[in-house]
């Protein structure tokens, strides 16, 4: 079967790398937008993170820490209400495109159902942050920050069930202008709520959270208005697919579970190493979070382009050519190797020039001179591990796109375990430095990489659909 498609596949004489079906330019179409998006997104906290640190080293360690820990409470819904995509890009695939409304409408129903449990987590923060014994100022700033993102949990799922929509059927242009437009509001918001300004007094890492609050409500809006425009009713069903369908909705539980758990573990995984670093003290908290910060600018980009992998391996799959559905996520990674390659050598060589935003103030530049020294150092580790990186969101977003959601659950399960207790081991038991705790958090990255490369190599997924298709023979994500 496969061997037929690469025929076909191959037959309109198109063979170089760039130009043929799935390749750099296929891509490249469904993922710049995508990649545009996530680093709207990474500059927008970037920036955030940038303030905060001009209104104190404190403020910006608590809200990078806050930011994590509410990222973990909401990314098992966000797992599920984006596994839309799936469903959308198969159906799109398969031409049902009638079902594509009706699926992206169950999508928004588990945003519903879920928001209510985020906003429970409110009144629990003093209990959760005091766990982990940060300095009393830290602390404070942690539960406000947090508390206050909590009110950004609902609109954040419906909006990436929503989004869906576009990004599943491949118009990513639309997501792209989404989510520039909502990050530059936040951008402005931020600067005007922080410190003050045109009758509104200075609200601190108060006026950090609203901020971000209020462009996600934005942002939910307008997907939704996009989305029930007239014209897309007939076609996709956008207007008759609101009501409550049991059968897909079991079925977006089902594979998008996993996907959220997996989100889950990892993020939870990676808050208790963050957790755990700020025992190690003020200075080794403040650069972790800086180093991180500036990490996004190469991660976020690549979240993109795995996205676009998904979303072609889903299409493909779709049509029953699982030849594209491989080759798209090679493609995929080629590009994002390059790029990772290239960002790498800028934290290697010129670390100090990512970081001057960090210090532009002279209060921040006075009072951080090791923080900075520090911070520079630990994007010796991020350059050691971006590639792999790259790798891991690009393979397991393919085998996520083809429904193979289980495994990936199972991997992360056993990694962020591991990651959680050996953090503990490394700072409460082993009473080992910044070093020994940063090539923890590299190894962690390497091993997932690999095994998720090799999970691709060997093919299962090839044969794994979230729809129903009578072709299809396999239709779970059992391993």
């Amino acid at each position: 079967m496969a061997a037929q498609a690469e025929t076909a596949a191959d037959s309109s004489g198109e063979t170089s790398w760039w130009s043929r079906r799935g390749g750099g330019r296929e891509v490249a179409q469904v993922s710049a937008p995508l990649v545009i998006s996530s680093l709207s997104w990474t500059i927008m906290t970037f920036v955030d993170r940038m303030y905060l640190n001009w209104w104190s080293g404190e403020a910006l360690a608590a809200a990078f820490t806050a930011s994590v820990a509410w990222w973990a409470v909401v990314c098992l819904p966000m797992g599920l209400c984006g596994y839309a995509n799936t469903f959308v890009a198969q159906y799109y695939g398969a031409k049902e495109l009638d079902k594509i409304g009706v699926a992206v409408w169950q999508a928004v129903w588990v945003a519903i159902v879920c928001s209510p449990v985020v906003l429970l987590f409110i009144p629990l923060a003093p209990t959760f942050f005091g766990l982990a014994e940060h300095p009393p100022q830290v602390l404070a700033y942690e539960i406000e920050y947090f508390q206050i993102l909590l009110w950004g949990g609902p609109p954040l799922l419906i909006a990436a069930a929503a989004c869906c929509f576009y990004s599943g059927r491949g118009e990513t242009k639309v997501v792209m202008l989404v989510d520039a437009g909502t990050a530059l509001l936040n951008v402005v918001l931020d600067y005007w709520w922080i410190f003050g300004g045109l009758g509104l007094k200075a609200y601190g890492v108060a006026g950090a959270g609203w901020a971000t609050v209020a462009s996600i409500w934005v942002k939910a809006i307008i997907y939704l208005a996009l989305m029930w425009q007239r014209k897309y009713a007939a076609i996709y069903g956008t207007h008759s697919g609101l009501r409550f369908d049991r059968d897909l909705f079991g079925r977006l539980f089902y594979f998008g579970g996993p996907s959220g758990l997996q989100m889950l573990l990892d993020v939870a995984g990676f808050t208790i190493f963050t957790l755990l670093v700020g025992r190690l003290g003020s200075v080794e908290s403040q650069a972790t979070s800086i180093a991180f910060s500036v990490g996004t600018l190469a991660f976020m980009p690549i979240i993109g382009i795995g996205i676009g992998a998904s979303i072609l391996v889903g299409q493909h799959l779709g049509e029953n050519n699982d030849h594209l559905a491989a080759r798209s996520t090679y493609s995929a990674a080629y590009l994002a190797w390059g790029y990772m390659a290239l960002i790498s050598l800028l934290y290697l060589f010129t670390p100090q020039l990512l970081l001057e935003g960090f210090f532009a103030t002279k209060q921040a530049a006075e009072s951080g001179t090791e923080v900075r020294e520090l911070a520079a150092h630990l994007m010796k580790f991020v350059a050691a591990y971006n590639l792999f990186d790259a790798t891991f969101i690009i393979f397991s977003s393919a085998i996520k796109g083809a429904g193979d959601t289980r495994f990936v659950f199972y991997v992360s399960l056993v990694l962020a375990i591991a990651l959680a207790t050996l953090s503990y081991q490394c700072v409460e038991v082993w009473q080992s430095g910044l070093n020994e705790c940063w090539l923890l958090i590299t190894a962690w990255i390497w091993i997932a990489a690999i095994t998720f490369f090799l999970r691709f190599r060997q093919g299962k997924w090839r044969s794994m659909r979230v729809i129903e298709l009578p072709a299809v023979l396999h239709v779970d994500a059992a391993i």
